[in-house]
């Protein structure tokens, strides 16, 4: 199992190889397409993220001591980045998602080719993240599973 970093790290590398944004954004559609469709059980209110302009769900559940997400958006680009957000988090413990800087939002310039409404839905779904990692953590402690 690859480090959240080494994640991240191909990520990066995986988006330098354009250097137009419009390949980039191809690229975020693209992923958000080759991701499964979250199953209709999950697209409940509670799952919706706040702060999102379009409707983002995400589904977390803890197994064997790790976070394991799922999400789908309705609109295309915000689908590929909660993609690229899942695919660098899950299977990780909370632990590991709470003491990671997720760095390779700003390296891949992400956060300057967003809208502003994007943008704050991208800091809202990391938040999202970060919460359930923290539920999930408070959860296990109490289980005495550590």
């Amino acid at each position: 199992m690859k480090t959240i970093n080494e994640l991240q790290d191909e990520v990066i590398e995986e988006f330098s190889e354009f250097d137009d944004w419009m390949d980039k954004y191809q690229l975020l559609i693209d992923l958000g397409n080759e991701q499964a469709p979250l199953d209709a059980k999950y697209k409940t209110d509670q799952n919706l993220i706040d702060g999102c302009q379009s409707r983002v769900w995400l589904q977390a559940d803890l197994v064997d001591g790790k976070l394991v997400f799922q999400a789908e958006s309705d609109a295309l680009i915000v689908k590929g980045i909660i993609a690229l957000l899942v695919k660098v988090v899950s299977g990780h413990t909370p632990d590991e998602i709470l003491d990671t800087d997720l760095y390779f939002i700003e390296r891949i310039g992400l956060k300057e080719h967003l809208s502003p409404t994007r943008s704050n839905g991208l800091l809202a779904m990391v938040k999202q993240i970060r919460m359930y990692a923290l539920a999930f953590k408070a959860k296990m402690q109490e289980q005495g599973t550590n």
